[in-house]
């Protein structure tokens, strides 16, 4: 895998975000030529290394560094003028809740943002690939016992509604302009640096001996990717030619249910927290399992389990957090 991704020129849009920071760490040793866009706020600008996420150790490695509202058209120039020849797209807003008070904000990030990735790529001649993360909130509460590619789209929330507006232009940017765009669709990824959904917040109680607090029955299941497996899924994915105008899934294909993950978490902290169920949260979905055959047949496969990554995520928490 190294070999492929040796100076290879990139531009990683949301390289200060979860996922998208374990991604820049690893493709830059494997030796990327790597471009990160990152958010311009107060925080920090072009000259600034105050990322929250990606270390200073990573952000010097970087070929440049393009700090950029990507709800702006001028980061269409910007990319038009980096010139990559794989842009892995992962910025987003991505907190389901956020979305409940301020749709049109997320709307602009994650739809109009897309839109000016994908205009940018399509005037960039050679471009190889263009990698596009979707969700499984696109999907709805799964109507199958497990849902694969052409499960209907079902978005219960504004973020998931976003997100499948988003999934649709890049579909459409496939068959109008014949981009190679490969969509991916992960399913719920957890690990250390998360810092919003159920496995960070549980995690922050437990250790913090404060009430485990659960929206609703806590039976709602989700299936749970560890972000080192997330990030090989992207890897394995964008160098496949296989992969190229497809819409592609990846996730466990195990679900665990919120009841589960906070008896989980509780038990591997050894907190004295208790567990207390609360009103039930607006749009919830109430299960989503993947099927990953197709991800599978790619030659993709999660090596971390959920007691494992829970483990591990804990014990970095202990160091970070606390």
């Amino acid at each position: 895998m190294s070999n492929f991704w040796k100076n290879k020129k990139i531009l990683l849009t949301g390289a200060d975000g979860f996922v998208g920071s374990h991604l820049a760490e690893k493709l830059l040793d494997l030796g990327a030529h790597l471009t990160i866009v990152v958010r311009a706020t107060s925080n920090h600008g072009t000259s600034s290394y105050d990322f929250k996420n990606l270390s200073l150790k990573y952000v010097r490695k970087c070929k440049k560094i393009i700090c950029c509202d990507i709800s702006s058209t001028d980061i269409i120039r910007h990319i038009i003028k980096d010139n990559p020849k794989i842009i892995f797209h992962l910025a987003a807003n991505a907190y389901v809740p956020y979305s409940f008070e301020h749709p049109l904000e997320v709307n602009e990030a994650n739809v109009i943002g897309t839109l000016n990735i994908l205009e940018a790529a399509r005037q960039i001649k050679g471009i190889e690939k263009i990698v596009c993360t979707s969700s499984s909130e696109v999907y709805g509460t799964a109507l199958t016992k497990k849902i694969n590619e052409k499960h209907p789209l079902n978005p219960t929330s504004p973020y998931a509604a976003s997100k499948a507006a988003a999934d649709r232009y890049c579909f459409s940017y496939i068959q109008t302009y014949n981009l190679p765009i490969i969509i991916i669709r992960p399913f719920n990824t957890y690990g250390p640096r998360h810092t919003y959904d159920v496995i960070p917040k549980f995690i922050k109680m437990a250790l913090n001996n404060k009430d485990i607090t659960i929206h609703g029955s806590g039976q709602q299941s989700r299936d749970l990717t560890y972000v080192t497996d997330a990030v090989e899924a992207f890897l394995l994915v964008s160098k496949n030619k296989k992969s190229l105008k497809k819409i592609i899934n990846f996730g466990t294909g195990k679900d665990y249910t919120i009841n589960f993950l906070a008896k989980q978490i509780k038990k591997i902290s050894k907190s004295k927290s208790k567990i207390v169920h609360i009103t039930e949260r607006k749009a919830e979905v109430q299960r989503l399992t993947c099927d990953a055959k197709l991800c599978k047949r790619l030659g993709w496969r999660h090596k971390v389990d959920i007691k494992t990554g829970l483990k591990l995520n804990i014990e970095w928490a202990k160091k970070n957090w606390i």
